[in-house]
């Protein structure tokens, strides 16, 4: 069974920074892209950034020029620093992984738990 596991969320002020961690495990043939996903309180889900398995990056304009993400293929791991954080980066932040499970014949959608951001004014 796959799992996505996230680290690394928390309580931080204004212009401080946070770094996001989140390992797929389990029996995995293939990552392909992998990213960061938030939603705040009444809003929908938003993507933040995205890497795919060769290592092109895009990120959603709000965040351009102050989140890096980055991944590690041999740890199936990929990261979000964050820096320069606002209080309306404040959301649940999910990881997402499109993988190809072993004993499947298609690539799917895997999503973490979230973990929670706060950035306080």
């Amino acid at each position: 069974q796959v799992q996505l596991v996230e680290s690394g969320g928390g309580l931080v002020q204004a212009g401080g920074s946070l770094r996001l961690s989140c390992a797929a495990s389990g029996s995995i043939f293939r990552v392909n892209h992998m990213g960061w996903y938030r939603q705040a309180p009444g809003q929908q889900r938003e993507l933040v950034a995205r890497v795919t398995s060769g290592g092109t990056t895009n990120y959603a304009d709000s965040v351009k020029g102050r989140f890096t993400i980055s991944r590690d293929n041999a740890k199936n791991t990929v990261y979000l620093q964050m820096s320069s954080l606002k209080p309306e980066d404040t959301a649940v932040y999910y990881c997402n992984a499109d993988l190809w499970a072993v004993g499947t014949s298609l690539t799917n959608d895997y999503w973490g738990q979230g973990t929670q951001v706060t950035v306080s004014s």
